[in-house]
């Protein structure tokens, strides 16, 4: 019986918090500019296979269908050998029982002022793939322009599966906002306007506004 495939994908704080909610089941990610020589719409002609106009077919970096994509997010291991480098697994150390002892701990869990100064906490690209806690399997790939969806009702958005927070302002009414969950200042009317946000805050304002085509991935999550 062959493995199933693995990739690894980073993802910030804010969304490691809403998939572990349950509230983030698709991320998109930026197509490589030198893949894109025309305006038109790239063809699925596979799984995870997709004809670019002049530029010929491309596999999805991200992988297809039944294959999984292992979360590596901020964290820190209170063990000596796993700090000296290069983060290999000590013969000693169950990771089951460090995650409960706090030995391991992750950035997107949130801690008390007190226990906040003592990880010197490692980034997300440096984590191994022994210490991740999230994995996820591929649902789903497409290719779609990064603001496909503007103009779709807030029912309609297909942008709430970003993981954007949808927040209760009385009166039946509901706002938007990419990291917050409260009532307050800074919530959006549109859930659009929320993802664009969520994107700008790690893309940029000029990649937002050239409107690039984006690989969209869905999943769900599974055991690791």
């Amino acid at each position: 019986m062959n493995a199933i495939k693995e990739r690894p994908i980073l993802f910030a704080g804010p969304m490691v918090r809403a998939i572990l909610d349950g509230r983030k089941t698709v991320t998109r990610r930026p197509v490589k500019t030198d893949w894109i020589q025309s305006d038109r719409a790239p063809l699925n002609t596979a799984p995870g296979l997709f004809h670019f106009w002049c530029s010929g077919e491309r596999a999805c970096p991200y992988g297809e269908p039944g294959q999984q994509l292992w979360v590596r997010e901020t964290w820190y291991c209170d063990h000596d050998d796993v700090m000296r480098g290069p983060y290999l697994k000590p013969d000693d150390l169950n990771v089951s029982e460090a995650r409960e002892d706090g030995t391991l701990v992750y950035a997107a869990d949130g801690l008390t002022p007190y226990e906040a100064d003592q990880p010197v906490w490692k980034p997300s690209i440096h984590m191994p793939r022994w210490a991740c806690r999230i994995l996820l399997e591929i649902t789903d790939i497409r290719v779609e322009r990064l603001q496909e969806g503007e103009g779709e009702t807030a029912f309609e958005s297909r942008y709430i599966a970003e993981g954007i927070n949808r927040i209760h302002h009385g009166d039946g009414e509901y706002h938007y906002h990419a990291f917050k969950d409260e009532v307050g200042p800074g919530n959006w009317n549109d859930p659009f306007d929320a993802w664009r946000e969520l994107w700008v805050s790690v893309n940029g304002a000029e990649s937002w506004n050239a409107n690039p085509w984006v690989w969209v991935v869905e999943f769900k999550q599974v055991t690791p």
